[in-house]
């Protein structure tokens, strides 16, 4: 039991909820700890663990001020805040444990004047626009892929390196993908669960929007997903010269300073130079996107394609982003430049019909873009993929309860009963179509992957389209949207009226159960004090037992009668 805890325990019980919710959320602490009580959580709070999590969150002008506190300068203008963490009494001296977990912690002397932004000159915005409108296409790339394939992550966040070459053969610069990983995740468009990424659900709204729009939401989520450290008072961001020491405990700030300086880069919010685009001055100072400077520079987009003859299609600039993601369910993009090339295979126009596109639905679509008509080659690719599509049905049998596959063309039951990579399916031969155990979904997946014309088939007979991953919401994990309600109101409820009482409870039972040695003043009938030297055995029915160094014998206290005890030693 340390008597370090009360001063905290009487601080937190005379906190607002408002307070300790804030506090709570900065330690983060989880709503199902099990504290019983405010000394539960001041013993808690001033432990070397919980202290070792919470010293690192600390920014550079914090940490000075606390090793000011423990050096009995004073905090000054960060006493606020760091009583707040909990880590000073209210007379600004940090708690003993706090200055022990100090012991061998230094700061590095801050600069007296922060640097200032300096605006970037024509050729540097220039060139921060240009990187800024390839990193939104490229991160959109690795949207899409992800929303396919949802690819593995290893177990610090980065991408494996099978995967990156994956992502590299679909156009995302390899050297950049744990940044842009990064930049989905903190924007929600991205979601990691099971160490696997996919997009998000409000990644498909993202994904439709004009290349504008899209850096703006980036854009803005990066600056509002900031470190504490490189906030600036106005809800913006400090300058990035500074960024490398905002969290001098962090051992991990380094290499995560390097990730946001990386960002802010491709994001076009800092130039090459270290200069300021005029785009971002909006959102350094804690404002709203202001893109109007930065859609000067960019590349106005295009709504029209070339189809021709060799079942390619040309876009002559950045086509509009909706036309493009929709586009690229019918055809494989190719190139991505200024023009865009997109060629039109069977497996390609066999995957629009998967996602739910008929036949009528992509001639309207390419007419309705094509600035050539539609070529005769690419009308008979996309009628025959048409005919084969649906050949194989997959549903479920009401009778069996078993999946069913059946086809008008017996050629391909047969193919597909003795296929060796639909082994694992188990298929049956049953009546002139195939029966298995496993899923209508797993069966319909395992058939597209092997090539097979299949659609999957409700209860109805109507035709059903499934995604394969779908989309998850957004979710960015923060520990402010838990709720502390509950352990609050648990604190609360155990907060009596005799705090010294409690609080002498909690030391005599810790005192038992260490068999410490307690000098215990008592308090006598007549209304005098006696000392006593106490080696604590038990305790029970308000008594505590123990053995009288002094006199060497057993001896009997009513609680009720101690003052104080003190531990000697354990």
């Amino acid at each position: 039991m340390s008597t370090h805890a009360r001063p905290l325990a009487d601080w937190l019980s005379e906190a607002s909820d408002d307070d300790l919710r804030r506090l709570f959320t900065a330690r983060r602490v989880r709503p199902d700890v099990g504290w019983q009580d405010f000394f539960d959580a001041a013993e808690s709070l001033l432990d070397p663990t919980s202290l070792s999590k919470v010293l690192p969150s600390l920014t550079a002008a914090e940490a000075k001020a606390l090793i000011d506190a423990a050096s009995g300068v004073g905090a000054g203008v960060q006493q606020e805040s760091l009583t707040a963490l909990a880590l000073l009494r209210a007379d600004g001296a940090p708690y003993p444990p706090v200055t022990a977990a100090l012991a061998g912690r230094s700061v590095p002397d801050l600069p007296a004047d922060q640097p200032t932004a300096v605006p970037s000159s024509e050729t540097a915005s220039a060139h921060a626009a240009e990187r800024a409108f390839t990193t939104v296409a490229v991160l959109a790339d690795l949207l899409l892929v992800a929303r396919e394939n949802p690819f593995s992550l290893l177990t610090g966040g980065g991408v494996n390196a099978g995967e990156k070459r994956q992502l590299g053969e679909a156009g995302v610069p390899v050297e950049i993908v744990d940044t842009l990983v990064s930049i989905a995740l903190e924007s929600g468009l991205a979601v990691a669960a099971d160490r696997r990424l996919r997009s998000s659900q409000s990644a498909e709204a993202w994904l439709r929007s004009s290349a504008v729009e899209r850096w703006s939401v980036l854009a803005t989520s990066f600056r509002d997903a900031l470190p504490r450290g490189v906030r600036s008072p106005d809800g913006g961001w400090t300058p990035p010269q500074s960024w490398s020491d905002a969290h001098p405990w962090d051992p991990t700030w380094p290499d995560r300073a390097r990730v946001l300086h990386e960002a802010a880069r491709l994001l076009g919010l800092i130039a090459e130079d270290g200069s300021e685009p005029e785009w971002a001055v909006g959102l350094r100072t804690g404002g709203d996107a202001d893109a109007r400077a930065l859609v000067r520079l960019l590349p106005a987009e295009v709504d029209r394609i070339f189809l021709q003859n060799d079942l390619t299609a040309i876009a002559p600039g950045p086509l509009e982003p909706a036309l493009d993601v929709r586009l690229r369910t019918i055809a494989a993009r190719e190139s991505a430049a200024q023009a865009s090339s997109y060629r039109f295979t069977t497996e390609s126009v066999a995957h629009a019909f998967v996602a739910g596109e008929t036949e009528q639905s992509i001639l309207e679509f390419l007419g309705s873009l094509s600035l050539t008509g539609i070529p005769q080659p690419l009308g008979y690719l996309i009628a025959q993929t048409a005919q084969r599509h649906g050949l194989v049905r997959v549903f479920t049998d009401e009778e069996t309860g078993r999946t069913r596959i059946e086809s008008t063309d017996s050629h391909l039951i047969q193919a597909m009963a003795v296929d060796q990579s639909l082994r694992p399916l188990a298929l049956a031969v049953h009546v002139g179509s195939l029966t298995t155990r496993v899923s209508r979904e797993t069966v319909y997946w395992a058939l597209t992957d092997a090539r097979y014309p299949a659609t999957l088939v409700g209860a109805d007979g109507a035709l059903l389209v499934r995604e394969r991953h779908p989309a998850a919401p957004a979710t960015l994990p923060d520990l402010d949207t838990l709720d502390l309600t509950p352990l609050i109101t648990r604190l609360r409820s155990h907060q009596g009226p005799d705090a010294d009482a409690a609080w002498l409870d909690r030391e005599l039972e810790a005192a038992v159960r260490a068999k410490s040695v307690l000098q215990v003043t008592v308090g006598m009938p007549d209304g005098s004090t006696r000392e006593l030297l106490l080696e604590a055995t038990g305790m029970g029915g308000g008594r505590l037992r123990g053995r009288d160094r002094a006199a060497d014998v057993e001896r009997t206290l009513p609680v009720s009668s101690i003052l104080a005890a003190t531990i000697v030693a354990p």
